[in-house]
């Protein structure tokens, strides 16, 4: 019991001649923490969406902070020289580390604002943590995706390439000008401007179908036009067959009827098998 009040009153010594420069450490450290952050986010929405200003910013970030810590303890009574020299060790330990571990350590094929397909799951990217990747999809849904999920499953990227390919995939009727309707839908393209001119835009014959002859229109557009210069293109491609009088195929079976003939039928009346009808 003596020791306990013992302890006790050097503990009320120690708050009593230290307290107040504990306290106003605590709020520096607070406030300038809260000052650094918020100048962070600024930074990165004011910078360009690249890599080298992602690590400029990381690293006024890691400067301020550092500048927060040696304040808070150098109004604790520190010599200012000293959590520099300490705070300097730390760093470059961590960045060791980091660059020594990186190799072996998992990331996620994607960065904020890209947008994929995890799963089911299509839409942008909206916040990666340590522990879950935060995805708004079209439809103004948000999904919480655990980063292991994410990891062991397939992630398409959309964002990893300039552009991407438009298919127009047509079927038009067997007795239409197939030379005329390849010119219409490759003019079509042609005649976007969102569409590249390297690879240009090309038309295939996919598929001799049962009712149908298949055309595949291919052509290529940065990956932020791709779903609307899909959609108008689809639409244009109504539009000028329609105009052109090109008809498109749909899904028919044609009968052939020959009055003069009757199947051979057993004395029940039942079908003699291989018996052609017609």
């Amino acid at each position: 019991m003596p020791n306990i009040l013992t302890r006790l009153q050097k503990f009320g010594d120690f708050l009593t001649q230290h307290g107040t420069h504990m306290a106003l450490s605590l709020a520096v450290l607070i406030a300038g923490m809260l000052v650094v952050r918020g100048i962070h986010k600024v930074l990165l929405k004011l910078m360009p969406d690249n890599r080298i200003s992602v690590i400029l910013c990381n690293t006024v970030y890691i400067i301020l902070v550092m500048i927060v810590i040696t304040a808070a303890f150098t109004e604790f009574g520190a010599k200012p020289i000293n959590v520099l020299r300490f705070l300097s060790i730390i760093t470059l330990a961590v960045l060791g580390l980091v660059i020594f571990l990186r190799p072996f350590l998992p990331s996620m094929p994607f960065k904020v604002g890209n947008t994929i397909k995890a799963g089911d799951l299509l839409g942008i990217v909206e916040g990666i943590t340590f522990l879950n990747t935060r995805l708004r999809t079209f439809d103004g849904k948000t999904f919480f995706l655990p980063n292991r999920k994410i990891i062991n499953d397939v992630v398409i990227n959309y964002h990893s390439t300039p552009s991407r390919r438009v298919d127009i995939d047509v079927g038009i009727q067997y007795d239409q000008d197939l030379l005329k309707a390849k010119q219409v839908l490759e003019a079509l393209m042609i005649e976007d401007a969102r569409v590249e001119t390297i690879p240009g835009p090309v038309v295939y014959v996919l598929n001799l179908a049962d009712s149908s002859v298949e055309l595949g229109g291919r052509c290529w557009v940065g990956n932020l036009d791709w779903w609307k210069t899909r959609c108008e293109l689809m639409e244009k491609t109504k539009l000028r067959f329609d105009r052109e009088g090109i008809e498109f195929a749909f899904p028919q079976l044609v009968l052939h009827y020959n009055p003069g003939h009757t199947p051979d039928t057993d004395p029940g009346g039942n079908v003699v098998a291989g018996t052609k009808h017609n």
